[in-house]
């Protein structure tokens, strides 16, 4: 397999194939986001594309889930996207799975058909980056889309029967606004409904312009408790009718795992039991991204 530069995948895809198509993210402005600083959004070359489909033809026959990486392949022209789902198809058939990042601006840019045909040909699940409900921090951040949007894209994946997983970031609005983030990140998750939501927890990376804010003091990073103020607000405020819920990644003071509404007492308890600090966290040197 061929991998250029930095190659990040979902916690739940460490088992799957990670074939590499693009370089990079389309967007790539974020500024909570060093990842692709340094690597321009592109196609990787066909038959570089090949040649990786062809190897996983050959020595991949254990793994039966498929991620499409880089940032966001849902950027490619449809025509790129079928091909290579239908070479994924062809050459390694027993994969069960293909999942990939997405973007409210590219799903805009797919028609129904189009997702339709993704699903078809085996793309099941999508990984969505929300970060935060709340339209101030989405535009103080440049995430370059809204909770509206975020909120469109994700009906129409449940219109296409693609599967959505959505991440959030604790502490991404600043001390300032830690509360109204939670509570306004739980608010639109319940509209768009995901199988899945995966919380992670803000890491300050120094290639990004959001550590230089808060180097010179223009974000406050939320406290630890303030953290957990936030993790329990979202948590307490989930009104969804089938969810998994984790809060499991490495960037996490307090691990969580559970499915909602059924463990959602449980797991408030939990929460309690941090903040109060009757329990252990993970240590600063122990957190990554």
């Amino acid at each position: 397999m061929d991998y250029q530069g930095m190659v990040i995948r979902p916690p739940s895809e460490a088992l799957s194939i990670i074939l590499q198509v693009t370089l990079g993210c389309s967007h790539n402005a974020c500024t909570f986001c060093g990842t692709y600083r340094e690597k321009p959004f592109a196609l990787k070359s066909w038959e570089q594309i090949e040649a990786d489909i062809a190897f996983a033809g050959r020595y991949c026959k254990r793994q039966h889930t498929l991620f499409l990486a880089d940032g966001d392949v849902l950027a490619l022209p449809h025509a790129d996207i079928m091909r290579i789902l239908e070479a994924i198809r062809h050459q390694v058939p027993w994969v069960r799975r293909i999942s990939s990042y997405a973007s409210s601006r590219n799903l805009a840019a797919k028609s129904d058909e189009e997702l339709r045909q993704y699903r078809e040909h085996g793309l099941q699940r999508l990984y969505l980056g929300l970060e935060s409900g709340h339209d101030p921090t989405l535009k103080a951040i440049a995430k370059g889309t809204d909770s509206a949007a975020m909120i469109a894209a994700a009906q129409r994946l449940h219109q296409a029967d693609i599967a959505l997983s959505v991440s959030c970031i604790l502490g991404i609005a600043s001390a300032a606004d830690s509360q109204a983030h939670a509570l306004a990140t739980a608010q639109v998750l319940n509209r768009m409904e995901p199988q899945y939501i995966g919380v992670l927890t803000l890491m300050l990376l120094e290639n990004t312009p959001l550590y230089r804010r808060y180097r010179e003091g223009r974000f406050i990073l939320p406290s630890q408790k303030e953290l957990l103020m936030e993790l329990r607000t979202m948590v307490e405020h989930l009104d969804l009718p089938r969810c998994l819920f984790s809060a499991n990644h490495p960037s996490n003071y307090l691990s969580l795992n559970g499915r909602l509404p059924k463990d959602r007492e449980e797991m408030l308890a939990l929460i309690d039991q941090a903040i109060e600090g009757t329990i252990g966290l993970r240590h600063e040197l122990q957190r990554a991204l």
